[in-house]
C-alpha cells in the first residue's frame, strides 16, 4: 500500500494556503487521512485548518501510547474508531476555544476524514463540509451550495446528535485506489494561454492515473505537469491524499 499527497495554495489567494492535510498511523493496523479546508471569509481561515491536523495528530500519537501501555488485543470495528476520533477531535476544539478565548469564526473548517484498517481493508470516509472522493473508481462530490458546513459550528452540540446527523459517510471493504481531496479539485483553470495541450481530464489524472505512480511524489509530479504542459492551476487551494495499494 503506498499513500501519495499533495498541498497548493490556490492561484487567487496571496498570503496563506487555507487548506490543510494529515496522515498518521492510528494504533497498529489503522491509518488515518484526512484533509482540512479552511473558510475563505472566517478569520484567519488557515489556522483553523492547521489546528485540526495538529489534534489529529495528537489524538494519533495517544493512541499509540494507549496500545503500548495497556498490551490488549481489544478491537473496535472501523466505525467505532472513527466515532471516537471525531468525539475527542471537538472535545479538543472546545478546550483550544475555551483556552485561547477564540471566536467561533476563527474554528471554521470543513473536514474530509478516512479510517483504514491495513489488515482487513475495511475504511471509512467522513465528511463534514465539502469535497471530493473516489473510492475504487467511485466519485463521490460533496457540495452544499457554497455554503458548506463547518466543524466550528458544532463544539457546542450534543455529540451523539451531532454524529447520527452525518450523512456524508462511505463505508467501504477493498482498498484498490482511494483519494480524498479538497473542493479545489473542481477549480483548475488554463491561467496562461500559451502552447499548452489541449485537453485533459483533472480528475481521472489526479486520482486514477498512475502516471509516476512509483514516486513518492507523484501528486507534486501531477501537478507540475498540469502546470507546465497543460497551463492548468487550481485557482482555490488545494490538498489531496490517494491511496493505492
Amino acid at each position: 500500500m503506498r499513500i501519495y499527497s499533495a498541498i497548493q495554495i490556490g492561484d487567487y489567494h496571496q498570503n496563506n494556503c487555507e487548506d490543510h492535510l494529515y496522515i498518521g498511523e492510528y494504533g497498529k493496523n489503522k491509518i488515518l487521512c484526512a484533509v482540512m479546508d479552511g473558510c475563505t471569509t472566517a478569520l484567519e481561515s488557515h489556522f483553523a485548518s492547521t489546528l485540526v491536523g495538529k489534534i489529529l495528530k495528537k489524538i494519533c500519537i495517544e493512541k499509540g501510547y494507549k496500545e503500548f501501555i495497556e498490551q490488549n488485543n481489544l478491537q473496535f470495528n472501523i466505525e467505532e474508531d472513527l466515532k471516537s476520533i471525531l468525539k475527542d477531535l471537538l472535545n479538543e476544539l472546545k478546550i483550544v476555544k475555551n483556552s485561547l478565548m477564540l471566536d467561533s469564526k476563527e474554528l471554521l473548517t470543513t473536514l474530509i476524514i478516512m479510517l483504514i484498517d491495513k489488515n482487513n481493508e475495511q475504511g471509512i470516509v467522513l465528511a463534514i463540509g465539502d469535497g471530493f472522493v473516489n473510492i475504487n473508481g467511485k466519485i463521490t462530490e460533496f457540495e452544499q451550495d457554497n455554503k458548506p458546513d463547518y466543524l466550528g459550528f458544532h463544539l457546542s452540540e450534543d455529540f451523539e446528535t451531532f454524529y447520527n446527523s452525518q450523512k456524508q459517510k462511505i463505508e467501504f471493504n477493498k482498498i484498490i485506489d482511494l483519494s480524498i481531496s479538497t473542493d479545489g479539485i473542481f477549480t483548475f483553470e488554463k491561467l496562461v494561454s500559451n502552447k499548452f495541450k489541449e485537453e485533459i481530464n483533472i480528475i481521472e489524472f489526479l486520482t486514477t492515473e498512475k502516471t509516476n505512480c512509483e514516486k513518492n511524489e507523484m501528486l507534486n509530479l501531477k501537478l507540475k505537469i498540469l502546470e507546465n504542459e497543460f497551463g492548468l492551476k487550481p485557482t482555490d487551494d488545494f490538498s489531496i491524499i490517494r491511496i493505492m495499494e
